[in-house]
């Protein structure tokens, strides 16, 4: 028997890698002879620099940069063979920003561009950006001026950093834009799909969890809305309608504009890199499972993309999660069919940080009950 284990990480507690281990670990001790294929998972979001490094034997590299308030600090990503991959929050997220000082007119995604920058440096061919968790809202226009380009407005005059700036872009200079751009594939990894602006857009959706009042709010779409104006008569490019562009306050949007990328899902590049499909193929059983399971799970977050390619070769899967916040009603049917049971780690009332300081012991609890009764199903059905 095979069975897959290929979970995101429990955010706050356990890592990506660490969920798996304890899940195979428990399976292991419950028949040693099942073969366990295990596949950390990431989508672009927290944690993706550290999955990769430790499944694919990277390492870390660092860098001085310029942090979302201005201030400097360190931040690091991987380097796996040819391949950097960035996590933006390293050097542009809401993490990095006290609560009482978030501000999206104000924050800038510069030190992003700063380590897009190293790494080219470094003579890296292909750069993987994972794009969750941002504290910023300026269309990626830090980055890409941290990358040489100049943004002036209606009287020539350079534009500074932060959101505030969108509304005031006239003119895009390239002339000094790094030249090791056009020689170097760059990916965006993203878990979300939100159009640059409008209702849905990176402003009305994530604008207020970054700080942003309601009039703000409507400053910065009106911003976005311009900044897409002005790149489609400077650079060419239409903004207007690409998935994923409203990711990360717009740095979708902005890389695809600056560096060329290619915006994904963030769970389809983790899943390339580390070949969890051949992995799948001719397994018994796949688990997958994250934090906290909830609407947004089945729009680009790593269980569901796990569970697509267990569905495309027939495996059956399964998700053990931190918590559940969904049930099948709420979601629809196609993605509902995609897994066999979605179960919690968390089986009475307990505080978070009871479930958080106890996850270990919680999650070989419940593997070991569900993989008890999976073998008990198959024991019977070979009988009959």
């Amino acid at each position: 028997m095979i069975i897959v284990v290929a979970s995101d990480k429990y955010k706050g507690s356990l890592s990506a890698t660490r969920v798996c281990n304890i899940i195979s670990k428990t399976i292991k001790k419950i028949d040693p002879s099942i073969e366990v294929r295990i596949n950390p998972m990431a989508d672009g979001g927290e944690g993706t620099v550290e999955t990769l490094v430790e499944s694919l034997g990277g390492k870390i590299a660092e860098a001085d940069v310029t942090g979302p308030l201005g201030d400097k600090i360190r931040a690091g990503f991987g380097i796996i063979g040819d391949t950097a991959v960035i996590e933006m929050s390293a050097a542009s997220g809401y993490v990095l920003v006290p609560e009482n000082k978030r501000n999206p007119m104000l924050t800038t995604t510069y030190g992003t561009g700063q380590l897009i920058k190293k790494a080219l440096e470094m003579g890296i061919k292909k750069i993987i950006v994972g794009i969750g968790g941002s504290a910023t809202t300026d269309g990626g226009m830090g980055m890409a001026q941290a990358l040489g380009y100049e943004f002036t407005g209606a009287g020539g005059e350079v534009l500074g950093y932060g959101g505030r700036q969108l509304k005031k872009l006239k003119k895009i200079k390239t002339a000094n834009a790094n030249s090791l751009l056009r020689v170097t594939e760059i990916e965006v990894a993203s878990d979300v799909e939100n159009p640059l602006y409008g209702k849905r857009g990176a402003a009305y959706v994530y604008g207020p969890q970054k700080g942003a009042d309601p009039d703000m709010v409507k400053e910065l779409d009106r911003g976005l809305k311009n900044f897409a104006r002005v790149v489609s008569e400077e650079m060419g490019v239409d903004l207007s309608d690409i998935p994923g562009a409203g990711a990360a306050g717009g740095l979708g949007a902005g890389l695809a504009a600056f560096t060329g990328a290619k915006i994904r899902p963030g769970s389809d590049i983790v899943a390339g890199l580390t070949g969890l499909e051949e992995k799948i193929k001719g397994a018994d059983l796949v688990i997958t499972g994250e934090g906290s399971m909830d609407g947004q799970t089945f729009y680009g977050k790593s269980p569901c993309g796990v569970a697509k390619i267990a569905f495309k070769h027939g495996v059956p899967a399964i998700s053990i999660n931190g918590s559940i916040l969904t049930g099948r009603k709420d979601i629809k049917k196609e993605q509902s069919l995609l897994f066999c049971g979605n179960f919690s780690i968390v089986k009475k009332p307990m505080q978070l940080e009871e479930a958080i300081r106890n996850a270990p012991g919680l999650l070989e609890d419940v593997t070991a009950e569900i993989i008890s009764f999976y073998l008990s199903i198959l024991k019977k059905r070979d009988i009959k």
